[in-house]
């Protein structure tokens, strides 16, 4: 393929067009993924950005900058402004010309084979203080406590530092896969992943949801044979891990410890939720004592994505500590993906969600957006709102209701979830559709029971506020149905998806509506939301909410259908 003729233009800006209607389109968007962020997703034409993170995460994933620019110029349509070139190659470059050593006298070393880059470091005003003396002109000694933040300033600065100090293996502990169930193996990437992982010694792995993050996990605590802290958002996740963990590997349930807000174990394997790690007694954090309990070989971060700042703190004193930080997405709607890079270490491996759908590990999904029209009073009233009410008020439109009725009479009797962020919202729908209602308040031990109910088929309709955003395995869920959502996050549509993706028993396409009030901020934070998925190759398919066909009903639920009717009739003339 010549100039002329691929699906991209590569700008001077580093940003680069995708013409998504183009017949190399997905090839081009897989072969930019690993270097390039999507920025804007609308119907003909992607806009993806160059950033040096991305560059230099590429790069600690084994990819070089010839990779980067066969890329550019095998798929674009013109010739690559020269400059870019240059550019990305001389930005790959600086990975790794810093490095982070441990020498058997000194100690922690910064070395490069540059000295004038060492001495631009020791006049910044910010590594100075970090930094010891200089052992010779490519080396200067760093007090092994500023291993995190050196390399988060370093970062900052331009300078990523590959760090080769290495780790300690902290305490012994056997542990290894189950052989016992002969239906299960660890699938190729999977073990890949882990492999990836160790051969690094820190870092993240990018899965899908529903691709078996926790296996990985798992293989990398076989691997180490140590000690393992395990952060969860959550104790339902938690309580997932440790039985997955039981399920897959020799542990026991007495070498599993819980340290939650309901129980405080510490055992040779601790799982912790991030709430309790981040939980202040008189101005300070309780669970510093969690870190220093035991030696720990492997500390494991589940849904990295979501790691509060205050553990970022934290993992800067770990950096002696393998880290494995597990998510679906390492985008962060407070832009702190600069941190995970430093503190827990440079995107290791990463598979393309439609790779592993293709391989019949997760569920192929078709994602629908829904657009519905306020009424004229709710027009009004949003109009003159206050711009901090606006989005609540258009995402919680009556209208929407209506539509919710609509998709649950496409899909009757299936496991349907309906997701929303405001407690106003979810008990009006629970309370319509006679669905059972999980948020923030909901017991872990209710929560535990109406998920096994809706596993079970007992209870096929679900009510969920954000708690059901992440590390919640429902595999029998084939549609969900997002009314509303935290604005514009990105992160969060993608694990809104991922309640869907666990390959199902029938093998059936799994469902995705957002309902989106139309004219409104609404609509303005959809189009945001859409970006992360749309850049693992989900189009989104938009319908009018009065195009929805929805099913006739059986004789018995006329008198229903005829009761709703008249109580949406009786809520028109009231507004």
């Amino acid at each position: 393929m010549g100039f002329g003729d691929g699906p991209l233009i590569v700008q001077s800006d580093k940003t680069v067009l995708l013409e998504i209607d183009h017949a190399l389109a997905a090839d081009a968007r897989a072969a930019l993924a690993p270097f390039a962020e999507l920025e804007r997703a609308p119907e003909h034409v992607h806009t993806y950005r160059i950033t040096p993170l991305a560059l230099w995460n590429a790069r600690a994933a084994g990819h070089d900058a010839e990779q980067v620019v066969d890329v550019l110029e095998r798929y674009s349509r013109f010739p690559v402004p020269q400059a870019l070139l240059i550019d990305v190659a001389e930005t790959m470059s600086r990975y790794g010309r810093v490095r982070l050593h441990k020498h058997p006298a000194h100690g922690l070393l910064l070395e490069s084979a540059e000295p004038a880059i060492l001495a631009e470091l020791q006049r910044h005003k910010k590594i100075k203080p970090m930094l010891g003396a200089p052992i010779d002109p490519e080396s200067i000694l760093v007090h092994p406590s500023e291993r995190g933040r050196l390399k988060q300033e370093l970062l900052k600065v331009g300078w990523p530092a590959e760090d080769l100090a290495g780790y300690v293996d902290g305490e012994a502990h056997p542990i290894a896969l189950s052989t016992e169930n002969e239906d299960w193996e660890l699938r190729d990437y999977q073990r890949y992943a882990a492999d990836s992982f160790w051969e690094g010694g820190s870092g993240v792995v990018v899965l899908p949801c529903g691709a078996g993050k926790t296996m990985v996990g798992a293989a990398s605590m076989a691997r180490a044979q140590a000690t393992t802290l395990i952060l969860v958002t959550n104790t339902v996740a938690g309580r997932q891990w440790r039985d997955e963990l039981i399920k897959r590997t020799t542990l026991t349930e007495d070498e599993i410890g819980e340290y939650s807000g309901e129980k405080k174990e510490i055992r040779p394997v601790t799982i912790a939720t991030y709430q309790v790690v981040t939980r202040k007694t008189k101005g300070e954090y309780r669970a510093l004592e969690l870190f220093d309990s035991r030696d720990w070989g492997l500390i494991i971060y589940d849904e990295v994505h979501l790691l509060p700042a205050p553990v970022f703190r934290m993992t800067s004193d770990l950096q002696s500590r393998r880290r494995l930080g597990l998510t679906a997405t390492l985008v962060r709607e407070d832009g702190r993906e600069g941190d995970v890079f430093s503190l827990i270490g440079p995107k290791r491996y990463d598979a393309p969600w439609k790779d592993i759908e293709a391989q019949g590990f997760i569920a192929t999904a078709e994602c629908v957006e829904v657009r519905t029209t306020m009424s004229e009073s709710e027009r009004m009233v949003y109009a003159t709102a206050e711009s901090a009410d606006r989005y609540r008020l258009a995402a919680c439109a009556g209208s929407k209701l209506r539509v919710v009725e609509k998709l649950l009479a496409q899909h009757p009797g299936q496991p349907t979830l309906i997701i929303g962020a405001y407690l106003d919202q979810l008990e009006e729908l629970s309370a319509r559709f006679q669905a059972p209602v999980i948020e923030g308040k909901t017991s872990n031990k209710k929560r535990q029971e109406l998920f096994d109910k809706f596993r079970s088929g007992e209870v096929s309709v679900l009510v969920v506020s954000k708690v059901a955003n992440f590390s919640i395995d429902l595999p029998e869920a084939a549609v969900a149905i997002q009314v509303s959502g935290t604005f514009g996050s990105r992160q969060e549509e993608a694990q809104r998806l991922g309640r869907l993706l666990r390959p199902k028993a029938d093998g059936g396409e799994a469902h995705f509506y957002s309902v989106v009030s139309r004219d409104s901020l609404d609509a303005e934070y959809a189009a945001h939301r859409q970006r992360f998925l749309a850049e693992q190759g989900y189009a989104y398919r938009i319908l009018d909410a009065e195009d929805l066909v929805v099913p006739p009903l059986p004789a018995e639920d006329t008198q229903i259908s005829e009761n709703n009717d008249a109580a949406d009739a009786a809520e028109e003339e009231l507004q």
